[in-house]
């Protein structure tokens, strides 16, 4: 073992507010990268949970926040033309009024809601694999509608309840799991359900549609010649293809990018400050061991060395509790009804980030051993 690590593991109090440091400073940064990235998953959860490989836009869509009209309905049986296709089906869903049927005494809630369709049957490319048997069962009986936990208390009702979307009587025969939605409650309900109700889209132009091919493995192969034989009509991307377009273009709106590059900067500035000063400190105080080590021959330049290695080792223990406190922080929100997402781009960024900090900390802190000085030890 060497002397740096044998420092931090024996001292580790005095270097415990420079740990603590490094960790908070890159929960901040992951803490919200989390949670506007949970929220952007909570949008696309239909699409990223579905049993389809191919996904098809419109042609200059970038993601499915941005994906234009729709495409011509036409196109539905020139997918089906291909030969590896088994089934293609729109993405619909539409703004509707809810209001619940209250108790006697209770608050009538009136709320804009976001319907998404599904198709209840066995293995329909709509219907999401998490989806349990007994909730396929409700969703196909008609006038059934099922909604996410964290909608509920917002929506004013609970399994059981029956309340009126668009001017008709609804039941909630299902409560899901993992559908949150920050802006407008999500309202599940069969396609069966959402043509009685006048909600579905029966227009010349379609929604994102959900293609199910043969091979899931082909899945590329098939994109690519769906793609050539577009005539510019569409665009078929992979649903793992499409699930990336979406992050970035999540991350390419303004205020996300304001707001994780301002925690970035706190984060970093803290990091630096706090893991420095605690360092230096650390350092100062065992500043007669150092003498020693120099009297007995040591070069500085060991000793500047040994200074870095602790900082690294700092930096490493740092990073292990940010990975703890952000684990911690994702299972408190999931218990709240809110998923958190973190990408692989951004725990690696921040892994590197938080190591940086703590180099650069310690070269900050190296100042202190020209205080070292063998005839100290005399006084």
């Amino acid at each position: 073992m060497s002397l740096a690590l044998s420092t931090l593991i024996y001292e580790w109090r005095r270097y415990m507010a420079a740990i603590v440091a490094l960790a908070f400073a890159g929960l901040l940064v992951l803490a919200f990268v989390g949670l506007f990235m949970g929220i952007g998953k909570a949008f696309t959860a239909t699409i990223d949970r579905s049993p389809a490989q191919i996904m098809i836009l419109g042609p200059k869509a970038e993601a499915l926040f941005n994906g234009g009209a729709g495409v011509p309905r036409r196109i539905m049986p020139q997918i089906y033309m291909h030969p590896e296709v088994l089934e293609v089906s729109n993405l619909d869903g539409n703004g509707a009024l809810w209001m619940n049927h209250p108790e006697k005494g209770e608050k009538v809630k009136r709320e804009f809601v976001q319907t998404m369709v599904v198709d209840p049957d066995v293995g329909a490319v709509t219907l999401p694999t998490d989806f349990d048997e007994q909730t396929r069962l409700a969703l196909a009986e008609p006038y059934a509608v099922a909604m996410d936990a964290t909608s509920t208390g917002r929506l004013g009702v609970k399994l059981g309840d029956k309340a009126t979307l668009n001017g008709q009587t609804v039941k909630v025969k299902a409560i899901i799991h993992g559908y949150p939605n920050m802006m407008q409650p999500m309202v599940i309900l069969s396609r069966q359900t959402a043509k009685i109700i006048g909600l579905t889209d029966e227009g010349p132009r379609v929604g994102p549609l959900m293609v199910k091919i043969r091979d899931p493995s082909r899945a590329e192969i098939v994109r690519d010649q769906l793609n050539a034989v577009s005539d510019g009509l569409y665009r078929a991307w992979t649903r793992e293809e499409l699930g990336r377009a979406n992050e970035q273009s999540l991350l390419k709106e303004s205020f996300i990018v304001i707001i994780l590059g301002f925690a970035l900067i706190i984060g970093s500035l803290v990091g630096v400050v706090i893991t420095w000063q605690t360092l230096r400190g650390a350092i100062f105080a065992n500043i007669k061991e150092f003498a020693s080590l120099r009297a007995l021959g040591v070069s500085m330049g060991s000793l500047r060395r040994v200074v870095m290695e602790l900082s690294f080792w700092v930096g490493v223990a740092g990073l292990a509790m940010c990975a703890l406190l952000t684990w911690g922080v994702a299972v408190l929100a999931g218990l709240g009804g809110l998923p958190m997402s973190f990408p692989t781009w951004s725990v690696v960024t921040v892994s590197i980030l938080l190591i940086v900090v703590a180099i650069l900390s310690g070269m900050l802190s190296l100042g202190v051993l020209k205080q070292s000085q063998p005839a100290d030890l005399l006084r």
